[in-house]
């Protein structure tokens, strides 16, 4: 209280305790009896020390095998596709199918059989009728002879050559095949070398957040007493983990694991085609090129594996 004009006066301290019913709080504090020398115990024993961190390299290719043991993405692209002479591989699978040595035997076989339809029946029929009008020992017999070995030249060399002109078709499909083997093996390639960086960059993420919760777990092992403390105001169990990826992070790493299983699995549905002509009849039928369902399988792939990480 204060008299005349100046006096002042000072609110007396309060206080406001809580209080339950005693049966909870003996329950309460020897909950946090339970939980102290539960923390006490396992403080300097971090479930996480025992971890191993993932190799990603031996997970990956196998034991010994490292990234740097592979030629890089450039040096795979030029040896199978900039230093490609196409001209060149077409004259060396013309060779290695016409002049083959089985397409020789083939024309040998078939001499062989004309040697024998002569022997066994030409020139005895020759040598019959020119005996029959005593010709044997002349011009005339040898003109017969030169006119029949002349016929056996003219089929053999038939016969090579339709032969020849019916492998031309499996020379420009050997061409292509390889051509197209050459562009998937680069291909191939590339979306290894995707599918491993996203590899890499997830299993960094594993090793680094297992690295942080050990250090992190005396103040984890204090999240759960702090929350044991304030069980009786209802308090949440807020505990400091440690974050995941960042967002961009996330939505990269699975675009690039959707792109590359996509491609893969495009490349398989609908394979790349090259274009090709076909004549017949006088006219010529030229079908496109297809670059097949890898690149489809690819942009699919890539918006799923984004979406996916970015929602989940």
């Amino acid at each position: 209280m204060g008299s005349g004009g100046g006096g002042s006066s000072q609110p007396a301290d309060t206080s406001t305790t809580v209080r339950y019913a005693p049966y909870i709080e003996s329950k309460h504090e020897n909950f946090l009896t339970t939980v102290y020398n539960s923390r006490v115990a396992v403080i300097d024993d971090s479930p996480f020390s025992g971890y191993t961190d993932i190799e990603v390299d031996d997970a990956f290719f196998g034991a010994g095998y490292t990234i740097a043991s592979f030629p890089s993405l450039y040096d795979m692209y030029g040896k199978f596709m900039a230093g490609l002479d196409v001209e060149a591989l077409w004259s060396q699978s013309f060779e290695d199918t016409i002049n083959a040595s089985v397409v020789g035997n083939l024309i040998s076989a078939e001499g062989d059989l004309i040697d024998d339809e002569i022997e066994e029946t030409s020139l005895p029929r020759l040598q019959t009728g020119m005996r029959n009008i005593n010709s044997v020992v002349a011009s005339t017999f040898v003109v017969g002879k030169s006119l029949i070995e002349n016929t056996r030249t003219k089929l053999v060399a038939k016969f090579s050559a339709d032969l020849k002109y019916r492998l031309i078709p499996m020379v420009q499909e050997r061409w292509q095949t390889h051509l197209n083997w050459n562009k998937l093996v680069v291909g191939t390639y590339s979306e290894i070398m995707k599918l491993y960086f996203s590899a890499k960059t997830d299993v960094d993420e594993v090793n680094y957040a297992m690295a942080a919760k050990d250090k992190l777990w005396p103040f984890t092992v204090l999240d759960f007493e702090r929350a044991a403390l304030g069980a009786l105001q209802g308090a949440t169990n807020q505990k400091s983990d440690v974050a995941g990826a960042s967002t961009s992070a996330r939505v990269l790493s699975g675009a690039l694991t959707g792109a590359a299983m996509g491609a893969m699995v495009g490349g398989q549905i609908a394979p790349a085609t090259a274009a090709t002509s076909t004549t017949a009849g006088g006219i010529t039928t030229t079908t496109a090129a297809s670059s097949g369902g890898a690149g489809y399988g690819a942009i699919a792939g890539a918006a799923f594996g984004a979406a996916a990480a970015y929602y989940y």
